[in-house]
């Protein structure tokens, strides 16, 4: 059953229309057309190829579309020429060669170039199909750099209580720069804690010992004693002389200056923690805001999920199941079966009449060229010869004249000498007469 119209304008145009799809094979329509039985199979060849270049079309769009962030109607530009250049390049590959069978070189070269496209067309349909498990991946993979970062900056950006000059390992690139920080009066804080513990614990021990020093003179100052003389009572002379102790003590111990010491140190104190903590809450601040910064700059660099971050998510994901490790393999098989499909359709379905009809005119126009070649040759070599022989008839005929030239040049001086001689004698003979 052929394609050939049969009624009305609807069966030309559904012709004109299978004769564009087997253009696309690279047929010959007029050596086609001897056997007209096999137009079907050539118009199902070309759709095949059609579909190819759809398919290719539809992955470049998508591999398009992902490198620029979102659809775009430049990804067309792109598409485009890869679908032609599929197209061309399928029509190549399947387009009918004389003596194919006898040649197998180019039939594994060209099944092997299918394959290789097959697999670049294949991928970005593999992504496609796998898009939600892989940005699901690619978006927890970017949520825990940003934690890593966070922590990182935190670990490395310490609420500092004192002055650190160690350096923390592996903080190169994580260390924030501030315009002040609470280390320098956080030191003096904590020595003037350390003063006033030592000091406190001074003025505890002086107030201990002088507490037992009073309780002494408070028990022996209750004890009074009469004097016979006046009949009054008076302190006795160890309340008078413990009283001197306690005094004595006081003032070796400088127990109320330690208290106004203390008492000092204990303000500055309070002031200081103040001011540290006001300090501590404007580093806190800070740092806050130079984490976000660098957080928001990470963000920036991360922007729209590229083909690359795709494949090695996908990989990621495929490596830890084998149910999805088996799925990718299958899907990227099937696309590449599709791609190849046309050299397989073509080369596995046989040689057909046309094809053998097609090297036998190959192989006349081969001889036949040949032997106009041949021909043309022996052509232009008789009109070398004929050439050869004119050139040389007109050499011959250009000596023989230079010859009789030469010899009537001979003869004419002969006879002028001749003539010459016979004046001289007839000259001799009269001047001897005389």
């Amino acid at each position: 059953m052929t394609d050939a119209p049969t009624t009305g304008q609807t069966t030309a145009g559904r012709f004109d229309f299978a004769r564009r799809l087997r253009a696309l094979t690279g047929v010959d329509e007029t050596l086609l057309a001897r056997v007209g039985y096999e137009r079907n199979r050539y118009t199902a060849l070309g759709g095949v190829v059609l579909g190819t270049s759809v398919v290719a079309a539809f992955s470049m769009w998508n591999f398009a579309s992902e490198a620029l962030g979102g659809a775009s109607f430049l990804a067309l530009i792109p598409t485009v020429i890869w679908m032609l250049f599929i197209l061309n390049l399928d029509r190549w590959l399947v387009t009918p060669q004389p003596n194919a069978r006898r040649r197998v070189g180019p039939l594994l070269l060209r099944l092997m170039i299918a394959l290789v496209l097959g697999a670049v067309v294949a991928e970005p349909l593999v992504l496609r199909i796998f898009a939600t498990a892989v940005e699901e991946r690619v978006t927890d993979d970017r949520n825990r750099d940003l934690d890593q970062l966070r922590g990182n900056l935190l670990r490395c950006n310490p609420v500092p209580s004192q002055t650190d000059t160690t350096a923390r390992v592996g903080c190169g690139r994580y260390v924030l720069s501030f315009g002040a920080t609470p280390g320098g009066q956080s030191d003096e804080l904590s020595q003037l804690r350390s003063e006033s513990a030592a000091l406190q614990k001074r003025v505890d021990q002086d107030n201990s010992s002088l507490e037992a020093i009073d309780t002494e003179v408070r028990n022996e100052c209750r004890q009074l004693v009469r004097i016979a003389s006046t009949g009054l009572y008076e302190r006795t002379s160890e309340c008078l002389r413990m009283r001197a102790k306690a005094q004595d003590y006081r003032t070796t111990h400088r127990t109320q200056e330690n208290e106004r010491r203390l008492a000092t140190m204990n303000g500055r104190i309070a002031r200081l923690e103040g001011k540290v903590t006001d300090a501590r809450g404007t580093f806190l601040k800070a740092r806050a805001a130079g984490i976000q910064q660098r957080l928001a700059e990470e963000r920036a660099k991360q922007k729209e999920i590229g083909v690359l971050e795709r494949m090695r998510a996908l990989d990621e994901l495929a490596s830890g199941n084998t149910v999805l490790l088996a799925g990718v393999w299958l899907v990227r098989a099937l696309f590449v079966l599709l791609d190849a499909l046309p050299v397989l359709v073509k080369f596995l379905s046989g040689e057909s009449a046309y094809d053998r009809m097609l090297t036998s005119e190959s192989n006349s126009a081969v001889k036949i060229h040949g032997e106009r070649l041949r021909l043309a040759e022996r052509k232009a070599m008789a009109d070398i010869e004929i050439a050869q022989d004119a050139i040389e008839q007109k050499v011959r005929r250009s000596r023989a004249e230079s010859e009789a030239g030469h010899r009537e040049h001979t003869a004419a001086m002969n006879i002028r000498v001749r003539q010459a001689v016979r004046a001289l004698e007839d000259e001799l003979r009269r001047t001897s007469a005389v």
